[in-house]
């Protein structure tokens, strides 16, 4: 039977596809921590500036953890093909702020916030759910378990406060560039994810010696997940909804008031 379960048992058990995919975890992590670091420090708002930096530290800790796994086997980072490169394909086809842009030492004003706290919404979306995925399949895995548990709730707590952000935004008269932007991220991000799912499991399945027939079940699996992402699964790529954590990313032990105080 061909689950996501038995898929990434296989993964896991073989030492290249197991390297290959800590690899491209870390290398997405480590870029996302740097991106974000960059962000706080041309963002003039304290508050907001303090959770992106708060974000940024998050996405590093996770690219090490992915990087201590590869060591704890004793394997070496594996370089991360181009066409395998989710965060940077999303880059080519505007989605979020250039890497040229974050190198200018100039201040970012409202509509390049929005665009960053836009890609941050829709990519975490699907960050938090193929981590609670591995969540599920790895809780108590004496190798992954602890690692996919710390960030599954690190997850939790970006996708609240991209929430919470954009609602403020909304709030300030923002709603229309915010929906339209929402969409139009959310659509690219379901045809780049489509592509870079079928080429890294392609590679995955080369690897593990896959007969065609079950190549060919995983291929029509990932088209059929772009089909309904693109017909109706994109949509809960843009709900805005008040989160249950309050403040999630404001720094620890921070003086910040977290808006559910006092009552």
């Amino acid at each position: 039977m061909l689950s996501a379960r038995s898929i990434f048992e296989e993964i896991r058990s073989n030492d290249e596809t197991f390297r290959l995919f800590c690899s491209v975890a870390s290398k997405n992590e480590l870029q996302g921590g740097w991106e974000n670091a960059r962000i706080a420090d041309l963002t003039r708002d304290p508050e907001l500036a303090a959770k992106i930096a708060r974000h940024g530290a998050d996405e590093e800790k996770h690219g090490r953890l992915f990087a201590a796994l590869l060591k704890k086997r004793g394997l070496e980072p594996a370089a991360v093909p181009a066409d395998m490169d989710y965060c940077m394909l999303l880059e080519r086809k505007g989605i979020g702020l250039a890497h040229e842009r974050l190198h200018r030492e100039e201040p970012l004003g409202d509509e390049e916030i929005l665009r960053y706290l836009v890609h941050s919404r829709v990519t975490e979306q699907r960050a938090s759910e193929e981590i609670d995925q591995q969540e599920r399949i790895f809780r108590g895995d004496p190798e992954l378990g602890k690692a996919v548990q710390v960030i599954a709730d690190d997850e939790v707590n970006h996708l609240a406060y991209c929430h919470e952000e954009l609602l403020r935004f909304s709030a300030a008269g923002h709603a229309e560039t915010i929906e339209r932007m929402l969409k139009q991220y959310a659509l690219a991000e379901v045809d780049t994810y489509r592509d870079v799912a079928l080429r890294t499991m392609g590679r995955f399945a080369d690897t593990l010696g896959w007969p065609r027939w079950k190549k060919g079940v995983l291929r029509i699996g990932v088209q059929l997940l772009w089909l309904w992402e693109r017909a109706w699964g994109w949509r809960r790529m843009v709900r805005l909804e008040p989160p249950e954590r309050k403040n999630a990313m404001a720094p620890r032990g921070s003086a910040f008031p977290s808006p559910s105080a006092g009552g």
